[in-house]
């Protein structure tokens, strides 16, 4: 293999291909990415983990036909580091090395066989939608820190996407708090239920953050993902997200409405006071134009918050996870949040009171 490329959009297209290669000690292969010359002037350039498989297409000259397999935090690193941002890059395979000249740089590189490379599934069906990539990114970002970093229960380790009929729902949860967002999208026919596992998510979003119009395919085991000349796939789970529906509650014996940078302000406050388990008080007098945020630690001291709200229905005290709490104002948008209470041992509601798209929900903590 031989080629000509354009410097600039091969170290962007290898940086996102070794983003996804991982290194595994049982399968070395998959911390390499795969090079392969296609017949209309461009190269084919592809990385999987086995959970997640990337593949894009860019233009190159090309002099001699083949492909290789490179260790992708080789050639990642060696691109990243060299500054000839705006020349052509010649990049020649042979046995066992690849050789790559950028004009005042050149480099060996050894590589291995290519025979063992995944091999990236494509979709085969045409469920498939269009979506605003960015779209698409609010509703992941709005709701996957609430799912659970243990694998023991997949289906909440995961993201779960569904289709109401007029908008994408995004939910997740750990079984502790629960966050649910909905992106309108015009349309779209019901495409049932998917569960992405977090392991995916990330890398997800930084493939399609800046995109425009993304098609969105759906097959039984996987999620794919296509613009442009960028092809990205992800494993599903095949498990049940919880009916969570059933026990976000319907209605409340107290509200408040405060102003979201009070409230997170006075969240960052209580956290420094806070004990092991994040456990923060949160006590209203709707008598009062105010309530209170209160957390103690044994080691350190005591703190106690007053913020300004408009507080209507009973008195309540009640602990919660100051973290949970804390986590759900990345998601909110406008300047006004709303707090539903419905009594000792039950739930909190949290939603923005400009934007009814977004719900979390979280779980009280005993004493």
């Amino acid at each position: 293999m031989k080629i000509e490329t354009v410097y600039n959009k091969i170290k962007l297209s290898i940086s996102i291909a070794e983003r996804i290669a991982k290194k595994n000690s049982s399968t070395p292969i998959l911390g390499y990415i795969f090079l392969e010359t296609l017949n209309n002037n461009s190269l084919l350039i592809k990385s999987t983990d086995l959970n997640l498989g990337f593949e894009t297409i860019i233009p190159a000259k090309i002099l001699e036909e083949g492909s290789c397999v490179v260790p992708a935090g080789v050639i990642s690193s060696f691109l990243s580091n060299t500054q000839d941002s705006n020349k052509t890059i010649l990049i020649e395979a042979s046995v066992g090395v690849v050789k790559i000249n950028t004009g005042s740089v050149a480099s060996s590189i050894k590589t291995i066989s290519q025979d063992d490379f995944p091999i990236i599934p494509k979709s085969k069906t045409k469920n498939t939608f269009s979506i605003q990539g960015s779209d698409f990114i609010k509703g992941l970002k709005s709701v996957w820190y609430s799912s659970s970093v243990s694998s023991v229960k997949p289906e909440l380790s995961s993201v779960y996407i569904s289709c109401d009929g007029e908008s994408i729902v995004f939910a997740a949860t750990d079984s502790f708090r629960l966050a649910e967002k909905k992106i309108p999208i015009k349309k779209t026919k019901d495409f049932g239920s998917i569960l992405i596992p977090l392991s995916s998510i990330p890398e997800i979003i930084k493939v399609l953050e800046n995109t425009n119009q993304i098609e969105v395919n759906l097959d039984k085991n996987q999620i794919s993902f296509s613009f442009e000349n960028i092809y990205i796939v992800s494993r599903i789970i095949d498990g049940v997200f919880p009916d969570y529906k059933q026990i976000i509650p319907k209605s409340f014996s107290t509200e408040i409405v405060c102003l979201k940078q009070d409230m997170i302000n006075a969240l960052k406050l209580s956290h420094v006071f806070s004990d092991k388990f994040n456990q923060i008080n949160i006590t209203t007098d709707p008598t009062e134009k105010k309530f209170e945020l209160s957390t103690k630690n044994s080691d350190i001291g005591e703190n106690k918050v007053l913020v300004d709200a408009a507080i209507t229905g009973e008195k309540i005290s009640i602990n919660f996870n100051q973290k949970y709490i804390h986590d759900c104002f990345q998601s909110i948008e406008g300047d006004s949040v709303s707090l539903h209470f419905g009594g000792i041992n039950k739930p909190l509601l949290i939603t923005p009171n400009s934007d009814r798209s977004f719900k979390y929900l979280v779980m009280p903590m005993n004493r």
